[in-house]
Protein backbone atom coordinates (compact mmCIF):
# COMPACT_ATOMS: atom_id res chain seq x y z
CA UNK A 1 0.00 0.00 0.00
CA UNK A 2 1.47 3.31 -0.84
CA UNK A 3 -0.21 6.36 0.58
CA UNK A 4 0.27 9.90 -0.92
CA UNK A 5 -0.15 12.59 0.91
CA UNK A 6 -1.22 16.61 0.25
CA UNK A 7 -2.39 19.79 1.41
CA UNK A 8 -0.06 20.82 3.87
CA UNK A 9 1.22 24.69 4.46
CA UNK A 10 1.15 27.78 6.29
CA UNK A 11 -1.74 29.23 6.87
CA UNK A 12 -2.41 31.94 10.37
CA UNK A 13 -4.40 31.59 12.90
CA UNK A 14 -8.03 30.80 12.42
CA UNK A 15 -7.59 29.40 9.36
CA UNK A 16 -8.30 26.72 7.34
CA UNK A 17 -6.37 23.94 5.68
CA UNK A 18 -7.56 20.38 3.77
CA UNK A 19 -5.43 17.71 3.85
CA UNK A 20 -5.76 14.76 1.40
CA UNK A 21 -4.42 11.17 1.07
CA UNK A 22 -4.52 8.74 -1.75
CA UNK A 23 -4.19 5.31 -1.08
CA UNK A 24 -3.22 3.03 -4.25
CA UNK A 25 -1.49 -0.60 -3.90
CA UNK A 26 -3.04 -3.66 -2.30
CA UNK A 27 -6.04 -1.66 -0.77
CA UNK A 28 -8.37 -4.63 -0.12
CA UNK A 29 -7.77 -5.14 2.76
CA UNK A 30 -7.63 -1.78 4.60
CA UNK A 31 -10.64 -1.25 7.01
CA UNK A 32 -8.93 2.32 8.81
CA UNK A 33 -7.95 5.29 7.32
CA UNK A 34 -6.61 7.99 10.07
CA UNK A 35 -4.33 10.96 10.29
CA UNK A 36 -1.82 11.47 13.08
CA UNK A 37 0.52 14.79 13.57
CA UNK A 38 4.22 14.90 15.08
CA UNK A 39 4.46 18.45 16.60
CA UNK A 40 8.36 19.43 16.95
CA UNK A 41 9.82 17.54 20.19
CA UNK A 42 7.09 15.57 20.80
CA UNK A 43 5.86 11.73 20.13
CA UNK A 44 3.00 11.07 17.26
CA UNK A 45 -0.46 11.21 17.99
CA UNK A 46 -3.77 10.19 16.48
CA UNK A 47 -5.55 13.42 15.37
CA UNK A 48 -8.66 11.17 13.61
CA UNK A 49 -9.66 8.03 12.03
CA UNK A 50 -12.38 6.43 10.12
CA UNK A 51 -13.25 3.25 9.09
CA UNK A 52 -14.46 1.97 5.94
CA UNK A 53 -17.81 1.73 7.32
CA UNK A 54 -17.52 5.93 8.24
CA UNK A 55 -17.45 5.48 11.73
CA UNK A 56 -15.31 8.66 12.69
CA UNK A 57 -13.01 8.88 15.99
CA UNK A 58 -11.05 12.48 17.04
CA UNK A 59 -8.56 13.54 19.38
CA UNK A 60 -10.45 15.52 22.14
CA UNK A 61 -9.01 19.08 21.07
CA UNK A 62 -9.35 19.02 17.64
CA UNK A 63 -13.38 17.70 17.79
CA UNK A 64 -15.60 20.45 16.13
CA UNK A 65 -12.93 22.16 14.11
CA UNK A 66 -11.57 18.80 12.28
CA UNK A 67 -13.50 16.39 10.24
CA UNK A 68 -12.00 13.69 8.90
CA UNK A 69 -14.36 11.80 5.40
CA UNK A 70 -14.01 9.02 3.15
CA UNK A 71 -14.22 8.83 -0.27
CA UNK A 72 -14.01 4.77 -0.78
CA UNK A 73 -14.49 4.58 -4.54
CA UNK A 74 -11.19 6.84 -4.77
CA UNK A 75 -10.01 5.09 -2.29
CA UNK A 76 -8.53 8.68 -0.46
CA UNK A 77 -9.19 10.18 3.12
CA UNK A 78 -9.51 14.15 3.52
CA UNK A 79 -9.08 15.84 6.51
CA UNK A 80 -10.68 19.70 6.71
CA UNK A 81 -9.04 21.64 9.36
CA UNK A 82 -10.54 24.71 10.85
CA UNK A 83 -10.29 27.34 13.24
CA UNK A 84 -6.34 26.10 12.92
CA UNK A 85 -4.50 27.37 15.82
CA UNK A 86 -0.56 27.28 16.42
CA UNK A 87 -0.85 23.93 18.32
CA UNK A 88 -2.04 22.82 15.24
CA UNK A 89 1.47 23.04 13.82
CA UNK A 90 3.01 19.53 13.44
CA UNK A 91 4.08 17.13 10.55
CA UNK A 92 0.55 15.16 9.71
CA UNK A 93 0.51 11.72 8.54
CA UNK A 94 -1.60 9.68 6.77
CA UNK A 95 -2.26 5.95 7.59
CA UNK A 96 -3.87 3.06 6.47
CA UNK A 97 -4.56 0.09 8.77
CA UNK A 98 -5.22 -3.29 7.62
CA UNK A 99 -3.23 -6.53 9.18
CA UNK A 100 -0.50 -3.51 9.60
CA UNK A 101 0.30 -0.07 9.30
CA UNK A 102 1.07 1.66 7.03
CA UNK A 103 2.46 5.31 6.56
CA UNK A 104 2.45 7.87 4.05
CA UNK A 105 5.07 10.75 4.35
CA UNK A 106 4.35 13.77 6.21
CA UNK A 107 3.09 16.76 5.21
CA UNK A 108 3.95 20.03 7.41
CA UNK A 109 1.19 22.15 8.64
CA UNK A 110 2.15 25.25 9.99
CA UNK A 111 -0.61 27.90 11.87
CA UNK A 112 1.49 31.08 12.60
CA UNK A 113 0.78 34.74 12.15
Amino acid sequence: VQLQASGGGLVQPGGSLRLSCAASGSIFGIVVMGWYRQAPGKQRELVATITKGGSTNYKDSVKGRFTISRDNAQNTVYLQMNSLGPEDTAVYFCNARSYRDYWGKGTLVTVSS
